[in-house]
């Protein structure tokens, strides 16, 4: 795999850039081009009867305890036998939440989660550092992990329009759903707060049984 030194430098730039151009530049100074596609992150059948959104953080402690400690459980008793569909749904309380689900999306759908799943597994090891090279070179290390090539990584974290697409998008799903700490869930249309597992057994199996 690629380890030039002086992609992650470039990279580390260009995470800059983007950051900058994602959340500094004003809506009237964006150019009018068509925005970008932005890949809907799902877990799950589609047409399961319930459906999940999850909000979160990739800096967020409390998100990652919901994905080390609850999910795991959610995933194989509800969204693995057909009953759940995730939906995952960033927030960017930081520019360092918003570099992490730049390098999670560069492995796709299919590589998504388990990716998310690393970052969050790793996520005091990989926030520490005192510049935007030393995220970076922490935030590569674990795309080689997972299988991607550091060219790869950085034409990812260069798109300054995606950076920009992604936040837009998650202000907005943010307001709209109300939004205000993480991790919060909206199941089948309720805002549902972070619980122990037995709490959303309690309320998948209430609407399973309507």
């Amino acid at each position: 795999m690629t380890k030039d030194p002086n992609l992650t430098r470039r990279a580390a730039l260009a995470l800059m850039s983007a950051s900058a151009a994602a959340t500094a530049l004003p809506a009237f100074a964006q150019d009018a081009t068509e925005a970008p596609v932005i890949e809907v992150m799902t877990l799950g059948n589609p047409d399961a009867p319930i459906t999940m959104y999850e909000y979160s953080s990739f800096t967020c402690p409390h998100c990652k305890r919901f994905h080390e400690e609850v999910l795991p459980l959610i995933q194989k008793n509800y969204i693995d036998t057909g009953k759940v569909k995730l939906v995952y749904r960033p927030i960017y309380f930081d520019r360092l939440g918003l570099w992490a689900d730049m390098i999670a999306r560069c492995g796709g759908q299919m590589r998504y989660f388990g990716i998310a799943k690393m970052i969050f597994d790793k996520q005091s090891e990989w926030t520490q550092g005192e510049t935007a090279l030393d995220i970076v070179k922490n935030l590569f290390a674990i795309g080689r992990i997972a299988g991607l090539e550091d060219a790869d990584m950085e034409v990812c974290i260069q798109d300054s329009e995606m950076a920009s697409a992604l936040v837009d998008e998650s202000t907005a799903n943010a307001d709209a759903d109300g939004i205000n700490a993480t991790p919060t869930f909206v199941i089948n249309g309720e805002v549902v707060p972070n619980q122990a597992y037995e709490g959303f057994v309690a309320k998948f199996d209430a609407i399973l049984s309507q």
